[in-house]
């Protein structure tokens, strides 16, 4: 893994845009005024960071029980051979938000938001027989823990 060195204005910049991106017309101008550097400046630099691999994604996060929507961790036991086809195939999914490999019997893990719980489970019943994966748990939270993870650089 090759290591990036940040500058000062890295720090700002990712430190201001990781929980309070400006929702504006032109929110790379806000943050621009903000310190002192121009727009394209701040575009270039960002654009560097995503490069690098330090900014994954800039997007929205939204609750979606507060829009109508229900969502769920799960699960599922693939075996090795069917990680990749199995990811693949449930990344088609707009539902799913995010999946990741861990090293546990239960390997794939990914988050699933839909209108019901019922779509959910239609779903998850749709992808095992579309993988033959049979070994796919629904997790949904009973209590929900938010943690807020901003890193102040």
């Amino acid at each position: 893994m090759v290591e990036v060195l940040l500058d000062r204005i890295d720090k700002v910049i990712l430190n201001r845009i990781q929980s309070n991106f400006p929702v504006e017309k032109r929110p790379f101008k806000v943050l621009a005024d903000e310190f002192g550097l121009s727009e394209s400046e701040v575009i270039d630099r960002v654009k560097k960071l995503k490069k690098n691999g330090i900014i994954r994604r800039i997007g929205a996060n939204f609750v979606p029980e507060k829009l109508g929507f229900v969502s769920t961790l799960c699960t599922a036991y693939v075996p090795d051979d069917k990680i990749d086809f199995f990811a693949s195939f449930i990344n088609r999914y707009s539902g799913i938000t995010h999946n990741y490999l861990r090293d546990n019997k239960f390997n794939i893990w990914f988050t699933f938001i839909a209108e019901s719980e019922e779509i959910i489970e239609q779903e998850l019943k749709n992808i095992s027989k579309h993988t033959g994966i049979d070994n796919i748990l629904n997790l949904p939270a009973i209590k929900l823990f938010k943690i807020r993870a901003h890193f102040k650089l």
